[in-house]
Parts: structure tokens; sequence; C-alpha cells
């Protein structure tokens, strides 16, 4: 039996968010566990922490999205420090705990109620191919003419941004369900009005090994690189406050926030579930 916890991040208050599961104590499991447990999780993400082999980090996360391992992901990063927090864990350096990756190293500043990532460097950026940018609009099934801009937003998952005229336009968007091609990981944001409660609204759209596009509630590392494109090509300041989940029923806001170190991205991050979860090496693959 090893420790787990799943927590709620970036909600306005607990289970409104996006919640990961985290498997502390991985120590011993191969990859086919981790699979396998993260898929019977059936979350968009499922974290476990191991000790670092970098010895400028507190511990080692794997993230798993089902089946596919990630090398960086925003709301497992600071569900991941919440629970390690919160399972005994002292970080090296008071107030910030340095998780390693499959991205590397990744500070996460303890805020009060909110925890801060830095945001990644992207690992691709720049503008979208014309005729990738016609599928990702057919897929959304938005007009040509409602695209602002588009921009590789690639920090470790794959994300193409999308940026549309308005909040309204991103709201409205109802996706192919099975798009063609792909794997798919798609971003879409747009601006509120100026008096709104939210500078941007954001929504994010991906496909699994079914080829099903499915919607991320919240989605840390989407909004860290759209923030590093919107402030650097001069459309955005910080701090903001983006929104997402809200077509989902969910209460997501992203806090953005710069310095001289570069974006942080921080949000509230809830220990809804604390026990025990039973993991074996053995046992078929899920289907």
């Amino acid at each position: 039996m090893r420790r787990f916890r799943q927590v709620d991040v970036f909600g306005q208050e607990p289970c409104t968010g996006n919640p990961v599961a985290v498997v502390l104590d991985a120590e011993g499991l191969d990859d086919e566990a981790l699979r396998r447990f993260s898929v019977w999780s059936n979350l968009s993400e499922c974290t476990f922490v191991l000790p670092p082999t970098d010895p400028g980090a507190d511990y080692r996360m794997r993230i798993f999205s089902l089946s596919t391992e990630l090398p960086f992901a925003g709301h497992p990063t600071l569900g991941t420090a919440r629970a390690w927090l919160d399972a005994g864990g002292s970080p090296a350096t008071p107030g910030v705990v340095v998780q390693e990756c499959g991205a590397g190293l990744v500070p996460v500043r303890i805020e009060g109620d909110r925890l801060a990532f830095s945001a990644p460097d992207r690992l691709r950026s720049g503008p979208v191919e014309p005729d990738l940018l016609s599928a990702l609009t057919e897929i959304l099934g938005v007009e040509r003419d409602r695209v602002v801009d588009a921009e590789w937003l690639d920090n470790g998952p794959g994300w193409v941004g999308v940026l549309l005229d308005h909040a309204d336009a991103v709201l409205a968007l109802r996706p192919e369900a099975s798009p063609a091609g792909g794997p798919w990981a798609i971003g879409v944001i747009g601006a509120h009005a100026a008096d709104a409660d939210t500078a941007y609204e954001v929504r994010a759209f991906f496909t699994e090994d079914d080829g099903l596009l499915r919607e991320d509630p919240v989605t840390g590392s989407l909004n860290a690189a759209a923030a590093q494109w919107l402030v650097g090509s001069g459309r955005a300041a910080t701090p903001y406050v983006a929104a997402q989940g809200t077509a989902m029923g969910r209460l997501g806001r992203v806090h953005v926030g710069g310095d001289d170190e570069g974006i942080w991205i921080s949000g509230r991050a809830d220990v809804v579930l604390s026990g025990r979860a039973a993991l074996s090496q053995r046992g078929p693959s899920p289907a």
C-alpha cells in the first residue's frame, strides 16, 4: 500500500478545478504498473513521486496522461507539490519546492493558499502552418475570420494555440468528437471584455489513443505557454487571471504573473482525498 492523494487544482474552491491523482512512494513500480494505475484513475493526469536523481530537486515526478507519459504538465506540477507537502515533505529551500520531471527542474513557490510554478521554455514555438490551421478550424467548427492568430505552444504536451477574437467565441465551440489525423493538443484562447472579472477564456482539447477528442478542465501547461505568447507579443501584461473549465461547469482560475525570472502560473491546490493505494507490478494491461 502506498500513500495517495487526490488534489483539486486551479479551482476557486475545492472540487471546482481539475483533479490529479498522486501516488507517493512510487519506488519499485515498473512502467506497466504506472500506466495501468493511471488508466484506472480515469483522470486527465496521474503522477508518481520518486527520489530525485538531481541533487537540486526535492523529489522526482513522472506524469501520465492515461497511458501516455508526459515530460511536463501544469496542474500535475502544482497538485504533486501540494500532495508532497501534505504528506510531510519539507523543501530544502524554504518556500520553494524544486520538482524534477522530464522537462528538468521546475521550481514551485509556496504563496499562501496558492502554489506557483515557473513556466518552462517552449520546445516549439512560432507560427502554425496554414494547412494545420485549416485542420484546426475545421475540428473546432469555427470560422477562419474569427481566428486572430495561431502559434505553437508546445512545452511538453504538444499544444498548438489558437487565438479567437472574443471569449464568447471560445465558449461557443463545439468541436468534432472524433477528428481525423492527430494526435491533437489544441488550446483555444479569447479575451474577455475589459470590465470582466477575468482577462481570458481558455479551453484545451486533446486526443488519447482512442482518437476521441476530450476537453481538459483546467490546464497549467497551456496557460503557461499561452502567457509567454500573449505577453511576448504585447497582447497581454501581467498580472492577469484566465478562466478555464467554464463550458464544463468548472470554476477554474489561473493566475498569471511575471518577474525577472519569467512567467509564473499559480492557483489553488486543495487535497480532497487522502489515503493509500494498492499498486502491484503484475497483472494484464488494460484493454
